[in-house]
């Protein structure tokens, strides 16, 4: 048994460790438009992502998906018409680990109009961390104003709008019991892994 546990140790320090360690080189770093194929139980759902207007919000979520760190995880908060959010929690309904927050890139121009991908956050503007989101409506008072801060767009889908679809139209809970959030899926969608695309 406690050979067992410390077996478990080992592998959860490692995975920690390999989450929170430096990341390696920049994936396509000469590529301003990368694009990632998110293979979902839906479908697919392919996302080109501009790193003109959001380079550090690019980088981080590409941190996380050459690490596999979205794999098997679920989109765990649907509200049709108007967002589909997920990577942030596995099947279990369990925190999936963070790198630090990063700096807010929603004044960068991208509007959180239908099929973008933008960064889920708290109330506090440079809480976003590996949360994502794809506006499923023109959602404008996502945009920043010169009273507020936004929510930071840094792509948009580029094929796969039926699949988005098919995931803003899954049935959802009005309260979730076991979390305490509403507009929980009944069954939650999976994202099974993101695959990073050859450059055009």
């Amino acid at each position: 048994m406690l050979k067992q546990l410390y077996s478990h140790f080992i592998l959860g320090t490692f995975l920690l460790t390999a989450l929170l360690a430096p990341a390696a080189a920049e994936i396509q770093p000469n590529n301003q438009f990368p694009r990632v194929k998110m293979v979902t139980s839906a479908g697919d759902i392919v996302v080109e992502l501009n790193r003109a207007k959001a380079p550090l919000t690019v980088k981080n979520f590409l941190e996380y998906v050459e690490i596999g760190s979205y794999n098997n995880t679920i989109f765990h908060r649907i509200v049709p018409g108007f967002v589909v959010q997920g990577g942030g929690y596995d099947a279990d309904f369990k925190a999936k680990a963070e790198r630090p927050a990063i700096v807010n890139e929603s004044g960068n121009g991208l509007s959180n109009s239908y099929g973008t991908i933008a960064m889920a956050r708290v109330s506090d503007p440079h809480s976003a961390t590996r949360q994502f989101y794809f506006n499923v409506a023109d959602n404008t008072k996502l945009d920043p104003s010169s009273s507020r801060w936004g929510y930071a767009v840094f792509g948009w889908v580029v094929e796969g709008e039926e699949v988005l679809e098919q995931l803003a139209a899954t049935e959802t809970h009005v309260f979730h019991e076991p979390t305490g959030w509403g507009d929980v899926p009944l069954e939650p969608p999976m994202l099974i892994r993101i695959d990073v695309l050859p450059a055009l």
